[in-house]
């Protein structure tokens, strides 16, 4: 008896893939080894870097910070302990929001930790 082999369920998943690497340069688009190794590539890509945004963004509050502290005389470091000393309990996020588009409140802040 011949071998029964599922063709549309085989080729409704090639086109799955297909699909999903539409806009791929050259073979990566069509030829099904290729995409489906630049399509699972690209998912390893997604998986890893949502884990780099966080560590990114955390970076970049941080440098923020550091350069509305310095403007009031104070580095990142020395800030953070003052602020801890102080019992102002406010993440990196907010800070660096406030340090960005509201520098007097930042400055308010600042005022308040150092004299803690």
């Amino acid at each position: 008896m011949p071998r029964s082999v599922n063709h549309v369920a085989s080729r409704a998943r090639r086109k799955k893939v297909l699909k999903l690497t539409r806009g791929y340069f050259g073979a990566r688009r069509n030829v099904w080894t290729v995409a489906k190794n630049t399509w699972e590539k690209g998912l390893q890509y997604a998986y890893r870097d949502r884990k780099n945004k966080k560590r990114n963004f955390r970076a970049l509050w941080i440098q923020r910070i550091n350069a509305a502290a310095r403007i009031e005389g104070l580095s990142y470091s020395k800030l953070m302990g003052a602020l801890h000393k102080a019992g102002i309990e406010m993440n990196r996020k907010v800070l660096a929001d406030l340090a960005m588009n509201h520098p007097e409140a930042f400055k308010a802040i600042v005022t308040k930790a150092k004299n803690a």
